[in-house]
């Protein structure tokens, strides 16, 4: 039996082992802003974060002070990998990086824990799946509204929606403009291409990458990906019939995508999900930033990102919820909960609660949702040939 199988197969918790001397030891692979909070997080659940690695110096300096002490530092993600004493990669770099880091990373013998969207072509996505299954790693996608428990309850209450046809959704809040600095130190500008389109260093994409087709496709791309994951869980499906997708003008200076889009999503199991973004609104509070509204035969169900509500049927002018639940404040545990269902899944080597075909049937909307706004077209899935048409 080799050390990791014995650390995770006879923990109480994957992290905690009992008469072991070891824990489990991870690397985070891009140690910016969301980096270091998973580093925080995987840290407050008793992981070694043991290695840091970033293409931009003054990210992995930062990540370095936020890791396990005596972390190792790495500005290249594949001698991460070949790090034997690390078990698991935690993956926070831009979305163009994700899949092929993914498959590289369980090729090496890791399981993975990373963000969303899993990728960023749809291709990609297959390839990932094929990987994950044929080495048998656990990876687990960054939709942690899986692991959330007012999100498990508000699933429980599907049943008592009825008939469902329309889901409306949306993300509203207030963006002023890119950011607009300097860089602070040493960037490996190709590197952090990496299969991107080759160009000049631009500071502005490498601070804004989210509103640039090379590495994402704006804020319904990264917003998107757990409203729509919401949605695959909550009706049960996987793989859309077609997508329509139109956006506004761009009205943050310097991007090359809106910041306002709406997405119609066709599912075989008959019903209609509209995502809406709108990131020129006015501010919000996180807790009423965003929604998603199940209209049933029988009932309406609101779910939040911290709150839900049961409305059912009624002529009445006011409307009371049958079921309602409201935590302020609590989105936090969610990621907490994420991770430690990975790391409990890394111990019993069964799939997390976000695992890839989860995480591809989400990734697949979202690409066919920016070719279609794109185009101007309806993109429609062949799912004999596992790609979009027109």
């Amino acid at each position: 039996m080799d050390r990791r199988t014995f650390l995770l197969s006879t923990a109480v918790s994957a992290a905690q082992v009992s008469g072991a001397n070891e824990r489990v030891r991870a690397g985070i692979i891009g140690s910016g802003g969301r980096g270091r909070f998973l580093t925080a997080n995987f840290k407050e659940l008793g992981v070694d974060m043991g290695a840091v690695c970033d293409v931009y110096e003054p990210n992995l300096e930062k990540g370095l002070k936020a890791a396990s002490t005596g972390a190792k530092r790495y500005d290249n993600y594949k001698r991460v990998l070949e790090d034997r004493a690390i078990d698991a990669v935690v993956i926070a770099t831009p979305d163009h990086w994700h899949a092929q880091m993914v498959i590289d990373a369980v090729e090496a013998g890791k399981d993975v824990y990373v963000e969303k969207p899993m990728s960023h072509r749809i291709d990609d996505g297959f390839r990932v799946i094929e990987a994950v299954r044929r080495t048998k790693r656990v990876v687990q996608v960054g939709m942690q509204r899986r692991s959330f428990d007012i999100f498990q309850e508000g699933k429980a209450l599907m049943d008592r929606v009825g008939e469902v046809r329309l889901v409306n959704s949306w993300w509203l809040n207030d963006q002023k403009g890119l950011r607009r600095a300097p860089l602070e130190g040493k960037l490996d500008w190709n590197q952090w291409l990496g299969p991107a389109e080759k160009r000049e260093l631009d500071p502005t994409r490498f601070h804004n990458w989210y509103y640039y087709y090379d590495y994402s496709g704006g804020l319904m791309i990264g917003q998107g990906a757990h409203v729509i994951d919401a949605i695959h869980w909550f009706m049960n499906s996987t793989y859309p019939t077609a997508v329509t997708c139109t956006g506004g003008r761009v009205n943050l200076d310097g991007a090359e995508i809106t910041e306002t889009t709406s997405m119609a999503i066709e599912y075989p199991e008959n019903y209609l999900a509209v995502f809406t973004v709108g990131y020129k609104a006015m501010h919000y509070n996180a807790f009423n930033d965003q929604m998603k509204q199940f209209h049933g035969s029988k009932a309406r169900l609101d779910m939040a990102r911290e709150s839900y509500a049961l409305y059912p049927q009624s002529d009445e002018v006011e409307t009371k919820p049958a079921a309602e639940k409201r935590q302020p404040g609590s989105f936090e545990s969610a990621t907490r909960a994420h991770i430690r269902n990975f790391l409990e899944c890394m111990g019993t080597r069964r799939d997390p609660n976000a695992n890839v075909e989860m995480g591809q049937q989400t990734s697949v909307v979202l690409a066919m949702a920016i070719e279609a706004m794109r185009s101007g077209r309806r993109m429609k899935w062949n799912a004999a040939a596992r790609k979009m048409e027109a």
